[in-house]
């Protein structure tokens, strides 16, 4: 699964072009899409490639949702819900090197890591966005002490169904790629899950403390999301 088609290519600047057109990248977060879309397409094919599509689209969709009210309460996403390269980079960069290591050593645990940071990608911005919107009583999840919606690291039961919710989109991707599917699965599953948690304590730790930024945050649990999705499938086959 190698390369890149004419029509692929096409396909991937109409991508990157609606993403601006719909307000959901700026300019260079777009050109940027467009780049990484044609790494994961290059060196992993449709399937990785499709499962970024639908985290882009339930991301602008859950940002969407609601953003009047977001904005009125001081929680809405910045620049209009707009994503800058950066956001690009840290919630994607993850699937490509994954994908670029399962090209090489062709191994299914690597499917796995490149599918469960692109779940864990989908399960916090779904987990953030209808989260702090629907989520009832939030709790910083290092101490669990009551926090405001929105609040770094704060996570709620809601937040944390609709970060299930999400990790599973993906994982019914990846079970596509593979003659293990329940295993490949339940380790994106489970991998999206756990690194979106992840995403909350970084963010309750390093990215309150100034460490990190929340891109920061993003590519660091993406990574633990991966790493963690590829032991589980190993573990499991």
């Amino acid at each position: 699964m190698t390369g890149v088609s004419v029509i692929q290519f096409v396909m991937l600047i109409v991508f990157g072009f609606a993403a601006y057109l719909f307000k959901a990248l700026d300019k260079m977060g777009s050109v940027s899409a467009v780049f990484l879309g044609m790494l994961i397409l290059y060196f992993g094919g449709m399937y990785p490639f499709l499962a970024l599509v639908v985290f882009v689209v339930m991301g602008v969709l859950s940002t969407r949702y609601r953003y009047s009210d977001k904005l009125k309460i001081g929680i809405a996403e910045g620049k209009k819900g707009i994503r800058s390269w950066r956001n690009v980079l840290g919630n994607g960069l993850a699937a490509g090197i994954f994908v670029m290591f399962e090209h090489v050593f062709q191994q299914d645990f690597l499917w796995a890591a490149t599918f469960a940071s692109i779940a864990t990608a989908n399960a916090d911005t779904l987990a953030s966005e209808l989260g702090k919107i629907l989520g009832k009583k939030p709790r910083i999840i290092t101490n669990l002490k009551p926090a405001k919606p929105g609040s770094n690291g704060a996570v709620s039961f809601q937040g944390e169904l609709f970060a299930f919710i999400g990790a599973l989109a993906i994982a019914f991707i990846a079970a596509e790629i593979t003659q293990y599917k329940w295993q490949m699965l339940l380790a994106t599953l489970l991998g999206g899950f756990i690194g979106c948690n992840i995403d909350s304590i970084v963010g309750a730790t390093l990215e309150n403390r100034g460490i990190v930024d929340n891109n920061g945050t993003n590519f660091i649990a993406t990574i633990a999301g991966g790493i963690i999705g590829g032991i589980i499938f190993l573990a499991l086959v």
